[in-house]
């Protein structure tokens, strides 16, 4: 129950994070830079996408009761985390300005959330894989 609960919350939160933080918390550049829109603005919005999910998935985390299908959740969960981190890191990018926001803040910010998320399922994911191999044995 609290390992639900938990994992649940987690995966809500580090969602908000990773779609609304580049918007919000830790901004990225404007989206125009000497006239071209920036890679900081594609990377935003498609975290923005990627956290909706993440989210989705800490919900659907919550109303199940399965270990099986939260075991299920949790490989989605990280490879969801593991895309948000590798958006801004090799798929889009940020400013390559070193003293620019999204290089300052947000890609650490990102880098942070993603790669913590993506532990924590991977941490929830052995747990419950434990679970349930051992309530499997143990009807049989």
């Amino acid at each position: 129950m609290k390992n639900r609960i938990l994992a649940g919350l987690t995966a809500i939160v580090s969602g908000g994070l990773i779609a609304l933080g580049p918007q919000y918390l830790f901004k990225v550049c404007e989206q125009a830079h000497h006239g071209n829109v920036t890679q900081c603005f594609w990377t935003a919005r498609a975290e923005i996408g990627i956290g909706g999910i993440v989210a989705a998935i800490g919900v659907a985390y919550l109303l199940s009761r399965d270990s099986r299908v939260r075991l299920g959740l949790s490989v989605g969960l990280t490879l969801n985390a593991l895309l948000a981190f590798l958006i801004p890191n090799v798929l889009i990018g940020v400013c390559e300005h070193p003293h620019m926001n999204c290089r300052l803040t947000t890609l650490p910010a990102l880098n942070v959330i993603g790669l913590g998320a993506a532990l924590l399922a991977v941490a929830d994911a052995i747990y419950l894989f434990r679970i349930s191999r051992k309530s499997i044995s143990d009807n049989a």
